[in-house]
């Protein structure tokens, strides 16, 4: 959004012959006249104002606009507001908005800088450009760490439970240290500082303004994370009453590899809006929706779930209550092995098979505290499904809720023991469908698939349920076992070499250890 641009050392400001040369070569291209944007800091203010003075003792007609948008300082100094994200925001109010056919070197400035410059060549705004001088926008940046010049230690340091507020962009320390909290909590504290009437530097924001809000990357920061912040910013916003007229959110103005963000709030009307939505062909700049965030609908209701058809296979309160106890048993099992499972995925996943089984167990803990579960296994089954397909996440979850969901179809009928045995075969089924994994390939299938094959004997006349089980259970422990020795064909650990995957997999143990306390359960019962 710039003709061009002078880049000095890292955080240093650019050298005067490099900043003359640069007007020279604006204004030999034909241009009417040259703006330089500057941020107010002393250097970059003594450089440029030097620069500018040798163009116009040269005959170059040069203007020059100092930009101050800093929020942190409550009291005046001196050297007035530091010029930080905000700055971008200018450069985009400046830029040409016609259509990309038109060239800046043409003979009268795009409407933007028209504004600032003016028929004459000259400055009406006195450098104010809707940001600083007039105090319509105002930036402030917040940080876990500083950042690191090449070569260089970091130039503060905090401790960890520590946020530096009201830094800067060349990893100068902040106005105040806070105490770690929540995104909601810090961007709560970050606005209040901004819009406090008693700070200097404030931006006069109150409830019924519109204003453009900037999430700023300071350079060490996921995607995710400036997510986290810039929902927690929307919200805080609209609870003071205040129209998010456009959100923008991703790295402006970084500041190395600090790890933190800065939030700027520019103060806007239509005429403002118009140029911060005309067009560019500026690549970095985001491709923003040209409506305001402010009176959208970001949440829909989920629609009402269908009816469910009576089951002729429910049984009384006797076995509802031993299901609640062969649930209890397998939950507390799950929570009991979670660091276990997570040591076992660290060596062919992401170290977190544990905590999504726990997380699964939790959500069953909470969904009994609700109330007695249905009396019907195959109703049963089916709500456990879309609880874990909704609560446990990950490939864990949706494997779990296939068999559970398809191993729920043979029970409608029947329940007798040849029923729980097509029921098994069915979740195998549907595992394999989808999931592509095959005996042997080292996943929970492994242990599912050998304890299936054992209670294939229920289909036979006289089948001894516990017998059967029991046998079920130890193939499958002895399945789960026997995945330290195999070649991972299926899931994250195919991708490791298997000369790393000296451990049984840990999808393959919990699935035993859930089937082996199924077991236990329901001996303690005498069912």
């Amino acid at each position: 959004m710039l003709t061009g641009v002078i880049a000095g050392a890292v955080f240093t400001s650019p050298a005067v012959g490099s900043i003359l040369a640069a007007i020279r070569a604006v204004a030999q291209a034909g241009t009417v006249g040259t703006l330089l944007i500057v941020k107010n800091y002393t250097g970059d203010r003594l450089n440029f104002g030097l620069a500018r003075e040798q163009a116009r003792a040269e005959g170059i007609p040069v203007e020059m606009v100092v930009i101050g948008d800093d929020s942190a300082f409550t009291v005046l100094k001196k050297a007035g507001r530091r010029g930080l994200c905000g700055t971008v925001l200018i450069h985009k109010k400046l830029s040409p908005s016609l259509p990309s056919t038109h060239s800046w070197y043409s003979d009268s400035f795009p409407p933007g800088a028209y504004l600032c410059v003016g028929a004459g060549g000259r400055c009406p705004g006195r450098g104010r450009c809707g940001a600083g001088g007039d105090h319509k926008s105002g930036t402030l940046g917040v940080s876990l760490a500083s950042c690191s010049v090449p070569g260089s230690k970091p130039t503060f340091e905090l401790s960890a439970d520590e946020v530096e507020l009201g830094l800067g962009i060349h990893g100068e320390a902040g106005v105040r240290r806070i105490k770690m909290a929540t995104a909601d909590k810090i961007v709560a504290i970050m606005l209040d500082h901004m819009t406090n009437s008693s700070n200097v530097s404030h931006v006069p924001v109150q409830s019924g303004s519109s204003v453009v809000l900037m999430v700023n990357n300071l350079g060490g920061l996921s995607f995710l994370e400036l997510g986290i912040i810039a929902d927690a910013a929307v919200r805080s916003l609209e609870g003071r009453g205040v129209k998010i007229a456009r959100a923008l959110v991703g790295t402006f103005m970084s500041a190395l590899e600090m790890p933190g963000i800065s939030l700027t709030l520019l103060l806007v009307d239509e005429p403002l809006l118009k140029l911060i939505d005309a067009d560019t062909t500026a690549s970095a700049w985001p491709n923003m929706a040209k409506v305001s965030v402010t009176g959208r609908t970001w949440i829909r209701a989920a629609p009402t779930e269908p009816l469910e058809a009576p089951d002729s296979t429910a049984t009384g309160g006797t076995d509802s209550k031993q299901m609640v106890l062969v649930l209890e048993r397998v939950c507390t099992t799950l929570l009991g092995l979670e660091e276990h499972l997570n040591a076992l995925d660290r060596a062919a996943g992401d170290g977190d098979c544990g905590t999504t089984h726990s997380r699964a167990a939790r959500a069953i803990q909470g969904w009994l505290k609700e109330g007695q579960p249905p009396a019907s296994p195959a109703q049963l089954l089916s709500k456990l499904s879309l609880l874990l397909l909704e609560k446990m996440g990950g490939s864990s979850g949706a494997l779990y809720g296939l068999f559970l969901t398809a191993a729920a179809q043979p029970l409608k009928a029947k329940t007798d023991l040849p029923a729980w045995s097509a029921a098994m075969d069915a979740g195998l089924e549907a595992m394999q469908k989808y999931g592509k994994a095959a005996p042997g390939d080292r996943t929970m299938l492994d242990s599912l698939w050998a304890a299936g094959q054992e209670l294939q004997a229920w289909k036979s006349p006289g089948a001894n349920l516990f017998q059967i089980l029991t046998k079920a259970v130890k193939s499958a422990e002895a399945a789960a076992e026997a995945t330290r020795n195999m070649e991972a064909g299926a899931g994250r650990a195919s991708y490791i070499s298997s000369a790393r995957l000296d451990q049984p997999d840990p999808g393959a143990v919990a699935a035993a250890a859930i089937l082996r306390a199924i077991l236990e359960a329901l001996q303690g019962q005498g069912a």
